[in-house]
């Protein structure tokens, strides 16, 4: 049997992997609530999926409000750079590599998750309107956002720039900038929750600027190698409308082309074909990634592979229940399915207690 493209090694002289399988980044909610220190199995579930090409963290807040539910973990403290040491340790002694995620939920949180009671901030005072959100308290309506001055927008800026830097000095191989999902960054390039009249919005210029600013002060901070971009086009998830995805990605990507980041992570949900759009205007590496109702199959990332709309394919839910997923993968092994009402919060169940694949059938 032909062996599968996804068990590939590659090489682009930034990123060195032994197999094209990223984990993809994926919420567990199980820090510390109070402070944000990363629970202490989490050095242990990272450390089993280590055989992945590549691993992306769970998103990792640069500023209190960026928060946005109970057990979401910080990188903005000492304590929090101690924690994640522990968690990169782990994944470099069994010989992996792993990138942290830098992520401000924006508007999607609410004043029970924040300090003090504080309101959520975003782009413009836009109120989500037909969904609940989780909190410690359960599920509460959404609460209108404030929106942000120009210079809390550069400020924010900055404080991505300092989280980078705190992921490097935690030992994270790189970092990837969220801006997929519906979170702040997204809120910031979609129409319908960017109505600022500064220079962060009015325009697709401004509505771009605040991605860009992002990613340049990241990539400036810690070098251009080792920052990726995650983003979503045309996702309506978390009541995101984007009138012309076509239009605002074909732009943002021309605009981070230059830079020569680590890779570009693309999630095609909607009905623009990202994929295939924006790979012939990246010409550095780029991640491809389903969000669908159902994980994504083998075979859907190898055809993405095959079809070159993608270099390396990110595997988040098949990566909760399959620790060991690349070798699943080469054996053609049963994948074990994950519990779903054991995804968040909690301790050992349904975090590090999957097995490893320990029998294979030739067959």
């Amino acid at each position: 049997m032909t062996a599968s493209p996804l068990l590939r090694p590659f090489d682009d002289g930034r990123l060195r992997l032994p197999n094209r399988i990223v984990m993809a980044p994926m919420t567990r909610g199980r820090a510390d609530d109070e402070t944000a220190v990363p629970h202490p199995l989490t050095k242990e579930y990272y450390a089993q999926r280590a055989g992945a090409g590549l691993i992306v963290s769970e998103g990792l807040w640069p500023d209190p409000l960026g928060k946005g539910g109970p057990g979401i973990p910080g990188l903005v403290t000492d304590a929090h750079v101690a924690g994640w040491r522990e968690v990169t340790d782990a994944v470099h002694a069994a010989g992996g590599r792993i990138f942290a995620q830098l992520w401000h939920v924006g508007r999607m949180t609410h004043p029970v998750t924040l300090p003090d009671g504080e309101q959520p901030v975003a782009p413009s005072a836009v109120r989500i309107e037909n969904q609940r959100i989780f909190t410690k308290k359960g599920l509460l309506d959404h609460v209108t956002p404030r929106a942000m001055t120009t210079a809390e927008v550069e400020a924010l800026v900055a404080a991505f720039a300092a989280e980078a830097r705190n992921a490097i000095r935690a030992g994270f191989d790189g970092v990837e900038v969220h801006g997929a999902n519906g979170y702040l960054i997204q809120q910031f390039l979609a129409e319908n929750t960017n109505r600022r009249t500064d220079r962060y919005g009015g325009s697709l210029t401004g509505r771009l600027r605040f991605a860009v600013e992002v990613v340049r002060a990241v990539a400036a901070e810690i070098g251009p190698d080792r920052v990726g971009l995650r983003i979503s086009p045309d996702n309506p998830e978390n009541e995101i409308a984007e009138e012309d995805p076509r239009r605002t990605y074909r732009a943002l990507v021309d605009a981070l082309n230059p830079l020569g980041l680590a890779y570009l992570h693309v999630i095609e949900r909607g009905d623009y074909p990202a994929l295939a759009d924006l790979r012939p205007r990246w010409q550095g590496t780029l991640i491809g990634n389903f969000n669908g109702p159902e994980p994504t199959t083998r075979e859907a990332g190898e055809r993405v592979l095959n079809a070159g709309l993608a270099d390396l394919f990110s595997y988040g839910r098949l990566f909760i229940a399959n620790p060991d997923l690349p070798a699943r993968f080469a054996a053609d092994a049963p994948l074990a399915e994950y519990r779903e009402d054991l995804v968040y919060g909690g301790d050992a169940e349904g975090y590090v207690d999957y097995p490893a694949m320990t029998t294979v059938s030739a067959g």
